[in-house]
C-alpha cells in the first residue's frame, strides 16, 4: 500500500469540497489532498442544457435510487449524484437559491453558534459574483459568476401578470432582503457556459504545487486511530493506497455518501453497522439519519400557441436552430437553466414568509428526457421545508455498494397539508384570465381530480424528488447530532464534515449555493483552528 501524507484530506469534490480545497491551498502554506471517485469531466457539463443529457447518464452520475415506500407507492426514485469534478453542481439545473434568512436563523435558534443569516451572508456575497441587487447583499467580485436568465417571452410575462393577479408580487431579487414573490430565475451560468464549483474554484487552483486533485479515487474507509481520523483509505486504478493527514480529513462527499463513509468506517449506529458486518469504532447515532428532501409533482399544461414552448422551438429544424443561436450567441434552448421563473408564496394566513414554491419549466418533457412534440409546459410544486424526515444506511460493508434510501416521503401532515394548498394556488394561478390566451387543458394531473385524497393518490404515483437531499450527518449539539457547529464529528478528533449533510433543516430552495456557502463557511472555520 502507498502512503503519502499531508495537511488536508479533502473526499469529494463536489459543491463544498472543490470551495474547501481551493481556499484551504490558497496560502501555499497547507498542503491539501482532495480525492474524487468520480472522472474529471463530461462534454455536455460544459452546456447548460446538458443537465438534460447527464441526468440518467452513468457516465457522469451515480445513478443512485431511493427504497421502494408508501409515500412513493412502491416506486424506486431515482436519486441523480454528480459522478464528476464539481459533483451535482457539474449536472444539476442550475438555479441559484441562497433560502430565506429564517433558515439560517432557526439553525442558530437550534444552538448552532455562527449560522443565523447574518453570519452566513459574508460567505453567501464572498462566493459570487453578480451584478444585480443590493450592494449590502450580494457579493460583486467572488469565484462563482451568477446571472439572470437569458429567457423572456409572453409565457413568462403571462405568468407574472397572472401571479400578481392572485396576490403574488413581482420580485426583482429573491435572492435579496425578501425571497416572496415571482421572479426571473438567478442562475450559475455565464456566457452560455456552466458555472460548476469545477469551473470556478478548481481551475483557478489546479496549478498550485501544494494542491494534488485526484479523479476515479474512490475513499474506502476512514484510517481511525483510537478517537482520531488519521487519514483515508482509497483505492485508484485498482492500487490501494493510503493518504494520512496530519491536521484533518474533511469529508464533502455529500448527503448521499457522507454517512456512507462514516459507516463503513465504523462510525454511526452500532445496530446499522453490526447488521452489515461492520465493526463499531464510534457510536454516533444520528449518522444517516434525518433525510429531507423538496417532493415534487410535475404538473402539466397544454400550451395552445404555436411558438410559445420549446416543444415547438427546440424539435427537428428548430433543434438545429438553437444549436446554430448557442454556438454564435451563447443563448436560447441550450443556454437555459432548468427552470426560468419561479414563484415563492404562503400556503395560509399568519405565515411570517413563503412556505411553498413552484417553478415553470417552458416545455413537456418526452420520453427519454427529449422533448415532446406536444406542446406544452411542465410546473414543479413543493412545499419549502419537508418535516418528513428519512434515511441513509449502508447495505452492505463493501464501498461500492450503494446504500439504501429512505425519504419517507408524506409522512408528515405538513407536507401533505402544504403540498396540496401549493399545488392548487398552481393551478389558480396556471386557470387565470391573464394565462387563458396561452394555456389549454390541465395534462397533469388533470382537472377531474379535485379531492384531497385523490390528488395525494397522483402525487404519490408520479411525484420526485427534486435532488435536494440534506441533513444525514446533521450539525447541532443534541444526541442526534453528527457533527458540531464547527462541522467537527462529535467525539473524534482530527474529523469534519462538510457538505449538504451538515444542514439540520431544509433550506427554502435548490441547495446548490447553501451548499457552497458551507464550504466557504468550512474553509474559514478549519483555517481559523489551524491559525
Amino acid at each position: 500500500m502507498q502512503t503519502q501524507t499531508y495537511d488536508y484530506v479533502i473526499v469529494g469534490a463536489g459543491s463544498a469540497g472543490s470551495v474547501l480545497a481551493n481556499r484551504l491551498s490558497a496560502s501555499g502554506k497547507h498542503r491539501v489532498l482532495l480525492l474524487e471517485a468520480g472522472r474529471p469531466s463530461h462534454p455536455w457539463s460544459r452546456i447548460p442544457i446538458g443537465y438534460g443529457r447527464l441526468i440518467d447518464n452513468p457516465a457522469a452520475n451515480w445513478c443512485y435510487a431511493a427504497e421502494p415506500e408508501d409515500g412513493s407507492a412502491q416506486r424506486k426514485i431515482p436519486v441523480p449524484r454528480g459522478k464528476l469534478l464539481g459533483g451535482s453542481s457539474a449536472i444539476n439545473g442550475m438555479v441559484f437559491v441562497r433560502g430565506q434568512a429564517q433558515d439560517y436563523d432557526h439553525w442558530a435558534q437550534l444552538g448552532n453558534r455562527g449560522w443565523s443569516y447574518q453570519d452566513v451572508l459574508p460567505f453567501f456575497k464572498r462566493m459570487e459574483s453578480y451584478s444585480g441587487g443590493d450592494d449590502s447583499l450580494r457579493g460583486r467580485d467572488g469565484l462563482l459568476k451568477v446571472t439572470d436568465t437569458g429567457e423572456k417571452g409572453p409565457l413568462y410575462d403571462a405568468m407574472i401578470k397572472a401571479a400578481e393577479g392572485v396576490g403574488i408580487k413581482f420580485n426583482p431579487d429573491y435572492n435579496g432582503a425578501a425571497q416572496e414573490g415571482v421572479a426571473m430565475t438567478q442562475t450559475t451560468i455565464s456566457n452560455g457556459r456552466r458555472m460548476s464549483t469545477a469551473h470556478c474554484y478548481l481551475e483557478p487552483a489546479r496549478k498550485r504545487a501544494n494542491l494534488e486533485i485526484r479523479t476515479g479515487a474512490l475513499t474506502e474507509a476512514l484510517v481511525i486511530e483510537g478517537k482520531r481520523c488519521a487519514g483515508v483509505r482509497y483505492s485508484l486504478g485498482g492500487v490501494a493506497q493510503e493518504a494520512r493527514a496530519a491536521r484533518e480529513v474533511i469529508v464533502s462527499a455529500g448527503s448521499i455518501n457522507s454517512p456512507q463513509l462514516l459507516e463503513l468506517s465504523g462510525i454511526g449506529r452500532p445496530e446499522v453497522l453490526q447488521n452489515s458486518g461492520i465493526a463499531v469504532r464510534h457510536a454516533l447515532p444520528g449518522v444517516g439519519e434525518n433525510l429531507r428532501d423538496h417532493y415534487s409533482p410535475r404538473m402539466k399544461y397544454a400550451v395552445t400557441q404555436r411558438g410559445i414552448t420549446y416543444n415547438d422551438r427546440a424539435r427537428g429544424l428548430g433543434l438545429a436552430g438553437q444549436a446554430v443561436r448557442y454556438a454564435f450567441a451563447r443563448s436560447g434552448f441550450f443556454a437555459m437553466a432548468a427552470t426560468p421563473i419561479r414563484v415563492y408564496f404562503r400556503t395560509r394566513e399568519g405565515l411570517e414568509s413563503p412556505d411553498a414554491t413552484f417553478s415553470c419549466l417552458p416545455f413537456l418533457v418526452g420520453p427519454n428526457r427529449s422533448v415532446a412534440p406536444e406542446r406544452g409546459v411542465t410546473i414543479n410544486v413543493n412545499v419549502l421545508r419537508s418535516d418528513s424526515t428519512g434515511s441513509i444506511h449502508v447495505k452492505a460493508a463493501d464501498p461500492r455498494t450503494p446504500p439504501a434510501i429512505r425519504f419517507n416521503f408524506l409522512s408528515a401532515e405538513s407536507d401533505r397539508t402544504g403540498l396540496l394548498a401549493a399545488m392548487r394556488t398552481a393551478r389558480q394561478v396556471m386557470n387565470s384570465q391573464a394565462m387563458s390566451h396561452l394555456i389549454g387543458d390541465e395534462i397533469a394531473p388533470g382537472t377531474r381530480l379535485q379531492k384531497d385524497d385523490e390528488l395525494l393518490d397522483w402525487v404519490r404515483n408520479t411525484a420526485e424528488t427534486t435532488y435536494h437531499p440534506v441533513g444525514t450527518c446533521k450539525m447541532g449539539a443534541d444526541p442526534m447530532a453528527v457533527v458540531d457547529d464547527r462541522l467537527r464529528v462529535h467525539g473524534m478528533a482530527g474529523l469534519r464534515v462538510a457538505d449538504a449533510s451538515i444542514m439540520p433543516t431544509l433550506t427554502s430552495g435548490n441547495t446548490n449555493a447553501p451548499s457552497i456557502m458551507i464550504g466557504e463557511k468550512a474553509s474559514s472555520l478549519v483555517l481559523e483552528d489551524a491559525g
